[in-house]
């Protein structure tokens, strides 16, 4: 009886037919063919090999000479650019304000803005020397940067607080906007405008900035300059802007606290004040009557700015000579003495200030000012030194009465009836020129003045003092 063949075991002397067509062997056409292949791979790489290597040692060399070059000059910059940078931009002076919307920016002295570089370390900046031309941007900036007390900020901080136009609106800087900084230091700004008023963004005021613009500097930070915080008002209220200063021939309503067309206006016009100079003759000459004419609405707060505003008025060289017989005395455009002459002796405003010629010098002033289109007009360099003799300088050293020996004043009494012969022993001694009573005396009487004066009555001393 045969045995068992089990699972597992392998009793058959042939393979199966699959494996052997799995096991062929290959033809010799086969194999030739892979040697030919094998050897021109070989000869190949052979010969490109020498060719490959110069290749890659060429660009390995360059990029390493590039790499030396930067490393030879970035790692002290880049530890500089850590610290705060001593270079720094600046707006060269403040701007004229307030501005208007499509109003040329200036600065306080009404020429166009410079933007200077300057070098804080030390005691005092100095403008360093460019190695090259920088670009510089003008932007502007939230009014309310950088926040609190703070004088440093960051080149991210600051372009984050640029402010743009608003939607469907104009650019919101307009002009000149980028600028060439020669290696002097120094960039001039041509005509730019702001488009839009500052009352949309939350701090209601602008900034002018200025930084350097990305790509045309490689170097340590420049930090950006700003100005001071300024109201952008719509160009329609410049038409009703005061003036600062005020020139003598704006019309009165640029001062402050003198609306256009308002009823300090309306008051001064139908008096014929219009002007500045108007107004400042009148503060000098009469005052009195000019607070009458403002009334009681003109409070002493609001006449103290408005009188303020005004004398901050320029002068210029124009001065106005009235002359008599024996007389001439010389005026500067508001009324004020700056020089007189009386029977040859002549006297500046400071002999004026304690002479008893001064209540006959006061009464030719009240004539010139009532004859002012009469007066010779001259024009001299302006000396602010050498006037003004204005009430104010020794206002209670002079009664409105005045008290004159015969002999000291009978030479220079005027010739109307304003001096009066009469005893003296009915008033009390007041001028610091006498001592004491005399028996016979001049009564030198300045009146005081209504506003329905026939301009020759005198006025008082008060009002050549300081126009109070």
């Amino acid at each position: 009886m045969a045995a068992k063949r089990f699972f597992g075991e392998t009793g058959s002397d042939a393979d199966p037919p699959s494996e052997k067509r799995m096991r062929a062997r290959p033809s010799f056409a086969s194999v030739i063919g892979e040697v030919v292949m094998v050897n021109s791979l070989k000869h190949l790489c052979s010969g490109l090999e020498p060719m490959l290597r110069r290749v890659v040692n060429e660009e390995v060399e360059r990029s390493l000479a590039r790499r030396t070059r930067t490393l030879t000059r970035v790692p002290s910059l880049r530890i500089q650019a850590l610290e705060p940078s001593s270079l720094e931009l600046r707006f060269s002076k403040s701007l004229t304000l307030p501005i208007f919307t499509g109003s040329k920016i200036v600065d306080v002295d009404g020429s166009q803005l410079q933007i200077i570089i300057v070098d804080t370390r030390g005691e005092q900046a100095v403008p360093p020397t460019l190695p090259s031309p920088i670009k510089v941007e003008i932007v502007v900036l939230d009014g309310d940067f950088p926040p609190g007390d703070r004088t440093n900020w960051t080149s991210d901080e600051f372009d984050r607080n640029i402010v743009r136009e608003r939607q469907g609106k104009r650019p919101l800087l307009a002009g000149e906007l980028s600028v060439t900084m020669r290696n002097n230091g120094v960039a001039a700004i041509g005509e730019i405008e702001l488009t839009d008023n500052s009352s949309w963004i939350r701090s209601r005021r602008f900034k002018l900035g200025a930084r350097v613009s990305t790509g045309s500097y490689q170097g340590i930070r420049i930090r950006e300059a700003m100005t001071e915080a300024f109201i952008v008002k719509d160009h329609r209220g410049e038409l009703y802007k005061k003036h600062y200063p005020p020139q003598l021939g704006d019309e009165v309503w640029r001062l402050e606290k003198i609306g256009k067309e308002g009823a300090f206006h309306k008051k001064l016009g139908d008096e014929g004040i219009h002007t500045v100079q108007d107004f400042l003759k009148v503060s000098v000459v009469e005052p009195n009557k000019l607070r009458r004419i403002l009334g009681p609405g003109m409070s002493e707060k609001i006449w103290d700015a408005t009188i303020k505003h005004a004398r901050t008025c320029e002068m210029g060289n124009k001065h106005y000579i009235y002359q008599g017989p024996n007389f001439s005395i010389t005026l500067n455009p508001i009324c004020q003495v700056e020089r007189a002459e009386v029977n040859g002796q002549v006297y500046t405003h400071k002999d004026l200030s304690n002479s008893i010629i001064r209540p006959y010098i006061e009464s030719l002033v009240r004539q010139a000012y009532f004859n002012w289109t009469a007066l010779e007009e001259t024009e001299v360099p302006y000396n602010p030194e050498a006037a003004q003799l204005t009430l104010g300088e020794v206002e209670d050293q002079y009664p409105t009465h005045y008290l004159l020996t015969d002999k000291a004043f009978e030479e220079y009494l005027p010739n109307n009836s304003h001096a009066q012969i009469g005893a003296g022993n009915d008033w009390q001694i007041t001028s610091p020129f006498v001592a004491a009573p005399f028996e016979h005396a001049i009564r030198y009487v300045i009146p005081e003045t209504s506003s329905s004066s026939d301009g020759n009555s005198l006025a008082p001393p008060r009002s050549f003092m300081d126009g109070r």
